[in-house]
């Protein structure tokens, strides 16, 4: 059987990794393109691996016991959903991620949702293509500088938004769980509040930008969306598990939401959901991170991360701690 190289593109669904290679030959790199969705596919076709990159296969104990040369992963992303951290930690494996490609990209298209459902433009222009031409439809609508728009979580992401609607007049109010914390700096155009139900009751929008973990799983559920204002908008472009998809679509059916958009969902694709039936609900397909550019960022981003692993060089977006 042929020997892996130590670089091993163990899934990718891109139409190709020309990007990857050039870097990698730049490096004086081997790599190999693989195509692994299951666990068992990588122990069998990724042995001698050193550094993966990798998308969407599970990455968990299994498979590092079962490729024992594994000394380091970068996901092709921001979450790192399909790695389990505390496996990778015990087996001293270094987990990577590419934090920064895309966060003009989301902050764009979570101002886009914004002002699609508060502005009505994307039900009136599917109005419009039905035949009926009245903006009576779209009463009421406010102006953007009164509206006070709460950002829950305010890292890259969420302060590159809040710098967007801040520029709209808008008021700007966030909250965060390390808001607190030494070693994080803040915008600071942002009011920040000491819990999000604070931000929830305030706020004329809420827009997420919050990674997901165990402990914020289904975080806008029926409870908190009670907490919002009536009338209010909802807007998600960070990870639909953060969402009680019923708890929204029943928050939108009582009219307590005047309209809301999301770019995730829990489960993808979403297929036949009763969200879909909301004129005042705006749903893309995951689109949000993507730009030409972002996306060629991506792919050198995660390149470049291998080799310098491979090479004995500190890397620029551990999400893990390995002892040296």
């Amino acid at each position: 059987m042929e020997q892996n190289p130590k670089i091993l593109i163990c899934d990718c669904d891109h139409k190709d990794v020309e990007i990857e290679r050039s870097v990698f030959e730049a490096a004086g790199c081997d790599f190999k393109w693989l195509h692994c969705h299951t666990e068992d596919e990588v122990i069998a076709q990724c042995q001698g691996a050193v550094c993966f990159l990798n998308q969407y296969a599970p990455m968990n104990e299994k498979v590092f016991r079962g490729v024992p040369s594994l000394k380091m992963i970068v996901r092709y992303g921001v979450g790192v959903d399909n790695v389990n951290l505390a496996d990778a930690t015990k087996y001293g494996i270094q987990v990577c991620n590419v934090p920064d490609y895309g966060m003009n990209e989301v902050a764009d298209q979570a101002l886009a949702l914004m002002l699609g459902i508060v502005r009505k433009s994307y039900m009136l222009s599917n109005r419009v293509r039905e035949g009926v031409w009245n903006y009576v439809e779209s009463i009421p609508v406010h102006r953007l500088s009164t509206l006070t728009v709460g950002v829950v979580g305010t890292g890259r992401i969420g302060s590159q938004f809040a710098k967007r609607v801040k520029a709209l007049g808008c008021k700007v109010i966030g909250f965060d769980t390390g808001y607190h914390s030494d070693g994080r700096t803040f915008p600071a155009d942002i009011e920040f509040r000491e819990t999000l139900d604070e931000v929830l009751a305030e706020s004329d929008v809420i827009s997420l930008h919050c990674s997901l973990s165990a402990e914020n799983q289904g975080m806008m559920d029926a409870a908190a969306f009670a907490k919002m204002k009536d009338g209010s908008y909802f807007v998600n472009v960070s990870r639909g598990g953060l969402v009680n998809e019923k708890a929204l679509n029943d928050a939108l059916d009582s009219g307590k939401l005047a309209g809301a958009a999301i770019d995730v969902v829990a489960k993808e694709p979403l297929g036949d959901s009763p969200l879909l039936r909301h004129p005042n609900m705006i749903v893309t397909p995951h689109a949000a991170w993507y730009s030409e550019e972002a996306a060629a960022e991506l792919k050198h981003k995660c390149a470049e991360e291998a080799v310098r692993f491979l090479k004995g060089k500190p890397v620029h977006y551990p999400v893990n701690h390995i002892e040296a």
